[in-house]
């Protein structure tokens, strides 16, 4: 019997068996498009951050628990730590599913860390992994989980303290511990990302480096069908948003712009179902949907409405998807009249005006004004408020204070420069 520490009861509930571990050669397995692929049975390399863009690809993405147990044999991994969202974990069906593997390995579970991880409960988490002798990481639940997975897989080796490497005093050196992420939302797409957001003293900060991109991940919708609509609403708008946003990015690619369209067309056609009805279909196209949205900010990172989103949710309470999506339909419109003089993407724009019509076309609207319109009348058929003021914020000042602490950084990926006196202008137009 293997000891598995853990901050909480939930080791209670996972068997701890040591059983011998077998290699296994590639397994072939049928996709959902019906294409045989061969799952990747060698270590995944560490890309440096001067290298080749690291990015998620197919043959990572796995699609059954067997898949994993698959990889895991391979790859000839002697213990497991496993940063558990403890709610997702036993609500998704996620516990029941890793049984099997659960009690092929020895495991340590770390589960106590707040939603938006804070730097105390990395610390304490890295703390945990160092005394596990674990030798892959597993992270299993929504963004949160999988942000604070990343972050000790990539710190774990790291000589250099943890608010060294966060806040950039310090390099990372060392490579980083191999990370399989599981998802049970779909709206992050953290599991194709290379970044992740740690709070130090209540001030935000994200960790964008190629060995915070997991090695593997495993995509299975029937995780998400529990979700309640709320979160199914939220995390869904984040997706979507996701999408919009890489579409008209100034860093996008002919590579996001097929996966960010893809994203989207799927989350504006399956999220108000999946919302009101849940069903199977509609819960497999937005698992489908994040996770392309996910590629697509990978490499395009995301702009205007990402940088406003952070503000309303930190300081007013707006959980994140749905403070993205307020501003949307306002940026688009911005977005659309950018000119020669305020254009921040370097192909110009006409480029950023087609990224636009791209747009307005899977919304089906012919103008940016209709495409605002089409935006807010889904928000709306979500359960979602589009007005400042239903959610308690009005005021100038409010709008003066938003547009300060607004995200300087994202907002200099957008494709259309955004001021200070236009933000305001743009929040006050959804008050």
């Amino acid at each position: 019997m293997i000891l598995r520490r853990s901050r909480s009861p939930l080791s209670a509930s996972l068997k701890a068996i040591r059983m011998p571990i077998q290699t296994s050669p590639p397994l072939t397995s049928q996709s959902l498009n019906g294409t045989t692929r061969v799952l990747s049975s060698a270590p995944v390399s560490q890309p440096t951050s001067t290298g080749t863009p690291a990015a998620m690809t197919d043959d990572r993405c796995l699609r059954s628990m067997d898949e994993l147990l698959t990889v895991l044999r391979s790859q000839r991994v002697k213990s497991l730590f496993a940063v558990v969202d403890a709610g997702a974990y036993r609500h998704s069906g996620a516990e029941e599913k890793l049984a099997e593997i659960f009690s092929e390995f020895p495991v340590t579970c770390f589960d106590q860390f707040e939603p938006n991880p804070k730097s105390h409960d990395v610390l304490s988490g890295i703390q945990l992994f160092r005394e596990s002798g674990a030798d892959l990481v597993i992270a299993i639940g929504g963004g949160s989980a999988i942000d604070i997975a990343k972050v000790i897989a990539a710190t774990a080796e790291e000589t250099a303290s943890l608010e060294d490497l966060i806040l950039r005093r310090a390099p990372f050196t060392a490579q980083a511990v191999p990370l399989i992420a599981i998802p049970t939302t779909s709206g992050t797409g953290s599991e194709a990302t290379q970044f992740a957001v740690v709070y130090i003293d209540g001030a935000k900060h994200s960790l964008d480096d190629p060995r915070l991109l997991p090695d593997w991940c495993v995509l299975d919708s029937q995780l998400t069908h529990k979700l309640p609509r709320s979160i199914t609403a939220n995390t869904g708008l984040d997706a979507f948003c996701q999408a919009v946003e890489s579409l008209w990015s100034a860093r996008s690619t002919e590579s996001s712009m097929r996966q960010a369209t893809e994203a989207a067309t799927l989350a504006f056609r399956h999220l108000q179902q999946a919302v009101q009805q849940g069903t199977p279909e509609a819960r497999e196209a937005l698992s489908r949907a994040s996770h392309l949205a996910g590629r697509a900010i990978q490499q395009t990172r995301t702009t205007a409405s990402h940088a406003v989103s952070y503000t309303l949710t930190s300081e007013h309470g707006i959980p994140h998807g749905h403070a993205v999506a307020l501003t949307l339909g306002a940026m688009l419109e911005h977005n659309a009249a950018v000119t020669e003089a305020d254009c921040n993407d370097p192909r110009g724009p006409e480029h950023v005006r087609a990224s636009i019509r791209r747009i307005l076309t899977l919304l089906n609207c012919e103008t940016a004004k209709q495409g605002r319109e089409r935006i807010e009348t889904w928000i709306r058929s979500l359960g979602c408020q589009t007005r400042l003021h239903e959610l308690g914020i009005s005021g100038r000042g409010t709008m003066e204070q938003i547009a300060t602490k607004t995200n300087a950084e994202r907002l200099g990926n957008n494709p259309r420069l955004v001021t200070h006196s236009q933000l305001i202008t743009i929040l006050e137009s959804i008050q």
